[in-house]
């Protein structure tokens, strides 16, 4: 690919960045969809070459670009969410209930599925099995926007403000957690590649990279989040209440400080930037303020995910399905349409009164199918391979990769197609359910 490539691409997805929203508002089709298919056209143009596209020589380069996409979806999150959450609070954290479902039942159960399948219905090895199945389970923060809350409610009555949608609320909140908390398996995957036998890492594992870095990172988030807060709204010093000011750059400051502070620390900085962004939403929730770092935010990673899924669809013309074979094909397919639907049914089905269930955080049969079946697989899947690929070997590496790129875009034509009319026949349904 030449660097001429580069300013066509870029091009494109201004253009694409400006017009596609108001395009496709009225069209059973999602941007990345749309982003993929015309990246795999500029793919076939002369200007990008004949040699095919290898991964692996652009591992890094991959990686910080995917990092920093996740970053900026991840803090979009934090502030777009309008259901409070408090350590102090029983109740708040029961109203997040479908949340926990998701992440401590779902996310599990997929990626055992995934890994399982891999390694023992497939025979492809371990620590390439139990990667694949890290990688891919969590619900991306950044694709699955067209079913997540839209941004920050800011009134005069949002202190009390609740998402009257909890599907989307479930999987935007799931969004913004999973991927933090995929890392404890990537490292494991690493482990099984480098170390060898669980037995000789096991209880160190579980006891930092499960325990320790999640607790870290979460707090450093949530310290960060509460300095910049202060500051932004309550600070002594009139020129640094940047609330005041409008100047919405300190989302993205604090993007770098959260994830920063806590990667030098030692913490999963993911999972500080999420809190980090919960936490500044928290503080004066009513002020207009957080609406202007949200569109800020939002932009930067429209922009982004467009230059990702465009580089995507040139990669499918370029050979990065190359190394796709049934076994890909099999993990795909199970994966989008019966592993995640199945684990996200039964962890949401999780402790159910019953038919009558209609508690605030309660999904009723529909919205549970419509919650467990849009886990939108994404940006933050080929992050993780290109991680754990700088960290280990893994001979399976190039079919990991195609794999994966298929899975994506898997996941980006099914859940792309369905999510407008599914979303909408849900809306009608509530709708009859609300006039009875």
């Amino acid at each position: 690919m030449t660097a001429d490539l580069v300013y066509l691409v870029g091009g494109v997805s201004l253009l694409l960045a400006v017009v596609l929203p108001a395009v496709l508002q009225r069209v059973a089709l999602s941007a990345p969809l749309v982003l993929v298919g015309v990246g795999a056209l500029i793919g076939l143009l002369p200007l990008t070459g004949t040699e095919p596209f290898d991964p692996t020589e652009h591992r890094a380069l991959i990686e910080h670009v995917t990092e920093v996409t996740v970053l900026i979806a991840l803090m979009g999150v934090g502030l777009a969410l309008d259901r409070p959450l408090s350590f102090r609070d029983r109740a708040g954290w029961k109203r997040w209930s479908s949340t926990w479902k998701l992440l401590g039942v779902a996310m599990p159960l997929t990626i055992g599925g995934v890994a399982l399948l891999g390694w023992w219905g497939l025979g492809v090895a371990p620590a390439a099995a139990l990667l694949l199945g890290a990688a891919l389970a969590p619900t991306d923060p950044v694709l699955a926007s067209d079913v997540q809350v839209e941004g920050p409610t800011v009134d005069e009555a949002a202190e009390e403000v609740d998402e009257e949608d909890e599907v989307r609320f479930a999987l935007t909140s799931e969004a913004g957690l999973n991927d933090g908390l995929a890392f404890p398996f990537v490292y494991a995957a690493v482990f099984l590649a480098t170390k060898g036998a669980v037995s000789g890492w096991g209880l160190q594992w579980l006891a930092w990279e499960v325990v320790g870095k999640v607790v870290l990172g979460v707090a450093v988030g949530v310290a960060v989040g509460w300095v910049l807060g202060v500051v932004a709204f309550r600070s002594r010093a009139r020129s640094l209440r940047v609330a005041e000011t409008g100047e919405p750059l300190l989302a993205i400051a604090a993007v770098l400080l959260a994830y920063g502070a806590s990667e030098v620390a030692g913490g999963y900085g993911f999972l500080a930037v999420f809190s980090c962004g919960m936490t500044i939403r928290s503080a004066e929730r009513s002020h207009e303020y957080h609406a202007l770092m949200h569109q800020v935010v939002e932009r930067l990673e429209r922009l982004l995910t467009l230059l990702v899924l465009l580089f995507l669809g040139i990669g499918l013309t370029h050979g990065l399905l190359s190394n796709l074979d049934w076994r890909g094909l099999v993990v795909a397919l199970a994966l989008v349409f019966v592993i995640r639907p199945l684990a996200g049914w039964l962890a949401l089905s999780v402790g159910r009164r019953g038919v009558a269930d209609r508690r605030p955080s309660a999904l009723e049969r529909r919205e549970r199918l419509v919650t467990a079946f849009f886990g939108v697989r994404g940006v933050g899947t080929v992050y993780y391979l290109a991680y754990a690929f700088g960290h280990a070997t893994f001979p399976e590496q190039r079919w990991l990769w195609s794999t994966a790129a298929f899975t994506i875009v898997l996941s980006v034509v099914v859940h792309g197609v369905a999510v407008t009319p599914v979303m909408r026949r849900l809306e009608r349904h509530r709708a009859v359910l609300g006039q009875a």
